[in-house]
């Protein structure tokens, strides 16, 4: 699928570089639309939209793809409220984080035969349009999912071509339930225990400078917008807490394990933690 015309609802880091690659791959009408009306200004001067549209629905007008690029909670309430301004034949598409919530959502607005979820692997904790790049999305992978519903698997098919030959990033397609258990261990984890060490450092009150490299890196994600992951975290919450429950009882296992003074135990299990981590990068 190449659109004539791209409607793009988010022009923060995701959905800004979303439409700075269409136009840069020659889509030769993107319409943006973002609550931050400096973030769509940028995102104008910067030519990564064609023009800026002042409200959601009449982005939509006439596009016939529209990406929603917005936090979970506003993807949800944004499917509805869109589908009576979507043109005829128009696919719907988002980039959250969780799946579950937002194909059903979909489905219940009767757009079932019209959308597919989609969640590329490629965000970062800046936000706003500032930390969009027109070559952000290049080769990641991205994630798409069925609604299930009759022609659910057409909507699915053209949006994993539009990531695939406009985007030039790696549809994969896979189950909602399947994709938000993952991401629970894979991505949400990760930001949970970055916000929870940063809170406990925080709390001990010691100065900035106190910090190095290894500080600031482990809490790099902490910086990520609050407001999109209260949404993630709550709507994904029965795998979440299983993930944090998997990261409650490590962490006890090394405190026990310091508190012992076990160093061969202590030993074994730092270089499991080291194993896995070097393996990332292979």
């Amino acid at each position: 699928m190449r659109p004539s015309s791209l409607a793009v609802i988010g022009l923060g880091a995701i959905g800004g570089s979303l439409a700075w690659q269409a136009r840069r791959a020659g889509v030769p009408r993107v319409v943006g639309f973002s609550p931050s009306r400096a973030d769509g200004i940028e995102a104008l001067r910067a030519s990564a939209i064609t023009e800026l549209a002042d409200s959601a629905p009449r982005a939509t007008r006439d596009a016939e793809l529209v990406v929603l690029a917005a936090p979970a909670r506003d993807t949800l309430e944004l499917i509805g409220r869109l589908q009576p301004s979507l043109a005829s034949g128009a696919i719907l598409t988002d980039v959250c984080s969780v799946k579950g919530p937002v194909l059903a959502i979909a489905n219940a607005a009767g757009l079932g035969d019209r959308f597919a979820g989609g969640h590329p692997l490629a965000g970062t904790h800046a936000s706003g349009f500032t930390a969009a790049r027109p070559d952000r999305l290049r080769g990641c992978v991205v994630y798409v999912c069925e609604t299930g519903a009759p022609g659910g698997d057409q909507a699915a098919r053209a949006v994993m071509n539009f990531w695939e030959q406009v985007l030039e990033a790696q549809p994969v397609l896979i189950e909602a339930s399947a994709h938000d258990r993952q991401l629970a261990w894979t991505s949400h984890l990760p930001q949970a225990v970055a916000s929870a060490l940063a809170k406990a450092l925080g709390d001990r009150g010691l100065a900035g400078v106190s910090f190095g490299p290894g500080a600031r890196d482990t809490t790099r994600l902490a910086a990520s917008s609050p407001e999109m992951w209260l949404d993630i975290l709550l709507y994904n919450r029965d795998p979440v807490i299983e993930a944090l429950d998997a990261a409650e009882a490590s962490l006890g296992e090394l405190r026990r394990l310091v508190a012992a003074g076990d160093a061969v135990g202590l030993r074994r299990y730092l270089a499991v933690a080291q194993r896995f981590r070097e393996g990332l990068d292979r």
